[in-house]
């Protein structure tokens, strides 16, 4: 399995990406774009996002209930990935 994954939004959802496998949930209405991974951990980021009207700001999102959600094992889907990069289609 891949060891890099891949975020993104289109709107108000976020995409991450990994080798053959996305998840897509819904974010904040205001999000413009991502524009840094600052932390990866396990399925936890610090990003630097870009919101409507506002200055850039550090942003949290935590991908466990997500997955555990969606009904995937977090502990399978996120211990391959070392390396979260912003990429934009």
């Amino acid at each position: 399995m891949d060891q890099t994954a891949y975020l993104s939004n289109r709107g108000e959802y976020t995409t991450f990406s990994v080798g053959d496998r996305t998840i897509t949930f819904l974010t904040s209405k205001n999000l413009e774009k991502y524009i840094e991974v600052v932390e990866w951990d396990q399925g936890y980021l610090v990003v630097i996002s870009k919101n409507k009207g506002k200055e850039q700001e550090e942003d949290y999102i935590d991908l466990v209930p997500i997955l555990e959600n969606l009904l995937i094992d977090p502990v399978s889907f996120l211990d391959p990935i070392k390396e979260v990069k912003i990429r934009y289609a």
